[in-house]
């Protein structure tokens, strides 16, 4: 019996914008390239499900409390107090590193929030609410594009 594992990426999956279709999307691309098998194993990126959830932060948006300035180091404050918003306990704090652990129990540094591959300067992605929750809704999604 031979065990295969083939890893490849979906091309033509368009920039995810809140409130997109995600399963949608991904069906599509998939379809393109020959549909899936059975046993596939879709893997997603937390930005792609965030982005489609509207987990989005813009910096503008944003007022620092005191507790963030002081945090903050060389980074804008307004992007540490986003992290504490994001925060349940700070775990190692060394400015600008935070290393938090989050409401739904991950340690990660900056609790996740992330600038980077995020549309436009001064807008950060935020982990998904219940990612649990992210996946059946994606999985439940697919299948209903199957």
């Amino acid at each position: 019996m031979s065990h295969e594992y083939r890893v490849f990426g979906l091309q033509g999956i368009p920039e995810i914008e809140p409130g997109d279709d995600l399963p949608g999307r991904l069906a599509e691309a998939a379809e393109q390239a020959g549909g899936f098998e059975d046993g596939d194993v879709v893997v997603v990126a937390q930005k792609v499900v965030s982005k489609a959830e509207g987990r989005i932060v813009r910096l503008n948006d944003v007022i620092a409390s005191p507790e963030a300035i002081e945090l903050a180091g060389d980074r804008d404050p307004r992007h540490v107090q986003v992290i504490l918003d994001e925060t349940a306990r700070i775990v190692r704090s060394r400015p600008p590193l935070l290393i938090s652990e989050t409401r739904h129990g991950f340690i990660c540094a900056s609790a996740g929030v992330d600038a980077s591959n995020a549309k436009g300067a001064g807008t950060l992605i935020l982990l998904p609410l219940d990612p649990d929750a992210s996946a059946a809704g994606l999985r439940a999604g697919l299948r209903k594009h199957a």
